[in-house]
């Protein structure tokens, strides 16, 4: 599972039958920087991308998120997703690994 923040929506003219009750999201991953504060945006370098949400989540929210095979467990037949949202985050800490010796 990865951290993400919700940064838009995708809008669809037309969805497969078997993903009603769900939207799409734009997602930035969130990294050291972003999960420690270093970066007040909330944007990191990286790319976004877009996950399949059935838990309600919104613009600015933080989510859990899994990617790639993982993404179609929750579904009875082979679904074509590449990221789902699995987990809205109230308040979470994070704590970088201390480098030493």
């Amino acid at each position: 599972m990865k951290v993400g923040k919700v940064i838009g929506n995708v809008t669809l003219s037309h969805a497969d039958s078997g993903l009603r009750g769900g939207r799409y999201l734009v997602v930035m991953p969130q990294g050291a920087k972003e999960l420690t504060g270093q970066n007040p945006s909330g944007l990191s370098d990286a790319w976004a991308l877009v996950a399949y949400d059935n838990l309600g989540a919104g613009v600015g929210d933080d989510i859990l998120y899994v990617e790639g095979a993982e993404a179609m467990q929750p579904f009875e037949h082979r679904t074509p997703l590449d990221a789902i949202s699995v987990a809205l985050l109230d308040t979470y800490r994070y704590e970088p690994p201390q480098s030493g010796g």
